[in-house]
């Protein structure tokens, strides 16, 4: 089955009430889709990671210019090999950052197309799925314009506690005694039995993370995320053990090479590669690979349109327990609650919560969605 056509869709739409994290507001939501076409028309779908700063059109380009020429004529089911070309011929301008952005796309549209190709989930094309249903956290807790702290992060997660979420993520980075007050008013609101966990978003330095780690011992915070930048893989490291919370990150590394070191020295308790960013799910299967030689649990990061939701799904269904024991830490699906106007419109409503409060995983072949193209030609924007 050879490719014949590959398109990008870049897609936005603006937020009538901007949201705010530690790096900077969001003004609109956008996406860049990848759809790849066969000479049996079959047709693929992917998505790379769209961060609420980020200019969709940069990842088309890389997309257009350097991998499309890369893939056409090509068989569908040579993904390892094409993976390889398209990181090998951008090694000299890429490694990281948005060429891994582009590979990432294509190679979840490849995935995509195999499955159907083959009448199967990618989970089982994958081996098999440890688990039918993944337990979600609920992310959000954006700043707004005028908002009131800590009452609206206290209403967000009685609402999201309300709808059946056990777990969530809390944005922080907005100061430390901001950021203490707010989860500790969320602990007192939600009770004991909510995972609670943390994301600041590269805000901090070493010896404000730590001050944060240890006054909110009591509040029992299950996961802090991206407390540092990416680039203190040190400072990650003195993090480490300061307390009870586990310390994690990933959402901007890239690849098996740049996850690395910071499996091998150490540096963390979880990893969060975004198939979306990472590299795709070839890629990421290579780095969860490497965490699981490790002893590293990895829990994937999310964020984008119900595209990227379903590679997450489909990807975490295959990653065995970790540990191996009788009651395994199962990793949890980040679903980000979030403004966004067209996320699950996109793939038409799949994947809310079932009666567990779990989101099933899709056993229809491929990524397991229907791609809903009015909603593409409504927010498609033009360049």
């Amino acid at each position: 089955m050879i490719i014949t056509e590959l398109k990008t869709h870049v897609l936005a739409a603006p937020l009538e009430q901007p949201f705010a994290f530690s790096q900077g507001w969001v003004q609109r939501r956008t996406a860049m889709l990848v759809e790849i076409v066969t000479d049996e028309g079959l047709t693929g779908w992917g998505e790379c990671v769209n961060h609420g700063l980020q200019p969709p059109q940069v990842a088309r380009a890389m997309v257009e210019h350097a991998l499309k020429p890369l893939i056409i004529g090509r068989s569908i089911f040579e993904r390892e090999v094409l993976w390889e070309e398209m990181y090998n011929h951008t090694r000299p301008y890429g490694q990281k950052g948005i060429a891994l952005f582009g590979i990432a796309a294509i190679d979840i549209a490849l995935w995509d197309l195999a499955g159907k190709a083959l009448g199967q989930p990618i989970h089982r094309l994958l081996g098999g799925a440890f688990r039918r249903e993944i337990r979600p956290y609920a992310t959000g807790f954006y700043r707004r314009e005028g908002g009131r702290y800590p009452e609206e992060v206290v209403e967000e997660a009685l609402r999201h506690q309300a709808n059946g979420y056990r777990a969530m993520k809390l944005k922080t980075g907005f100061g430390i005694e901001a950021d203490l007050r707010d989860m500790r008013a969320v602990r007192e609101a939600v009770g004991d039995d909510i995972a609670l966990m943390m994301d600041a978003n590269c805000a901090y330095s070493v010896p404000a993370a730590r001050r944060i780690l240890m006054e909110l011992e009591e509040t029992r915070v299950h996961l802090f995320e991206e407390p540092l930048s990416p680039e203190n893989r040190h400072g990650y490291r003195e993090l480490k053990g300061v307390s009870r919370t586990w310390i994690a990150a990933g959402e901007n590394e890239y690849s098996r090479i740049g996850y690395r070191d910071f499996i091998s020295e150490g540096a963390l308790d979880v990893i969060q590669p975004d198939i979306g960013a990472a590299g795709g799910i070839t890629e990421c299967r290579r780095i969860a690979a490497l965490a699981q030689a490790w002893h590293i649990p990895v829990m994937p990061h999310v964020w984008g349109t119900g595209i990227g939701l379903a590679a997450a799904v489909q990807f975490i269904a295959t990653l065995p327990p970790q540990p191996l024991s009788l009651t395994p830490e199962a990793p949890m699906l980040e679903y980000d609650q979030s403004s966004h106007p067209f996320r699950r419109e996109l793939i038409s409503g799949e994947f809310a919560l079932n009666a567990n409060g779990c989101v099933e995983v899709l056993e229809r072949p491929g990524l397991g969605i229907d791609i809903d193209r009015s909603v593409i030609d409504h927010y498609r924007l033009d360049d």
